[in-house]
């Protein structure tokens, strides 16, 4: 079943498409919209878009100007870029409510937490019980799941470790799938990194 294109995803496309490979517009396309289009799809929106990228064989057109320099808008663009799509609190009917979730390869499964700030809408979904339950995280530190699901959301599960000790449980594989185990290897982490910043300050 064919992709229909929301007013939002043709706009990310024209916003986006200038300076970037088709290969990579697919890739933001379907981390923004958590959606699994095909690179000939997004090519044939460009297509009916009329819009392009200014790059040929990995490199920028010679003489290349802004896609649309001098160039009327298609009845097509110009019926999605009427003046009532862009007014102050004009809300998009395809916007995801604070509170919806999506999932994506990096990070799991996201949580949105507010409106208008783009990408930093969405927080990881153990972040945020985490946050919830313990208070906002310091910087440098994330939440990591003991037994290694990143879907199993209790409290148990989730632990608190600083960017240096995940290094260290990642270099000597203290990551393990039974929850007991893995934070066993927190504690070790913990002294290790204790260890190696005293040897730093010798």
């Amino acid at each position: 079943m064919s992709h229909k294109y929301s007013t939002e995803e043709h706009q990310f496309i024209i916003d986006n498409v200038k300076g970037i490979t088709l290969k990579e517009l697919t890739r933001r396309f379907n981390e923004k919209f958590n959606l699994n289009v095909t690179e000939n799809a997004i090519a044939n929106q460009k297509n009916k878009l009329g819009v392009r990228s200014g790059i040929v064989g990995g490199r920028f057109e010679k003489g290349q100007v802004s896609w649309n320099k001098g160039k009327k808008m298609s009845p097509y663009q110009y019926k999605k870029a009427n003046p009532t799509m862009f007014k102050k609190g004009h809300v998009p009917a395809n916007r995801r409510p604070i509170g919806s979730e999506r999932y994506n390869e990096r990070d799991g499964i996201l949580i949105k937490v507010q409106d208008g700030h783009l990408q930093k809408n969405w927080m990881p979904k153990g972040r945020y019980i985490y946050e919830q339950a313990y208070g906002k995280i310091p910087k440098g530190h994330k939440v990591i799941f003991a037994d290694g699901n990143n879907r199993n959301f209790d409290l148990d599960n989730l632990i608190l470790v600083s960017n240096a000790e995940e290094l260290i449980m990642n270099r000597n594989k203290l990551f393990k799938t039974d929850k007991e185990l893995t934070k066993a290897g927190v504690a070790v982490a913990k002294v290790l990194d204790k260890v190696n910043k005293r040897k730093k300050d010798i």
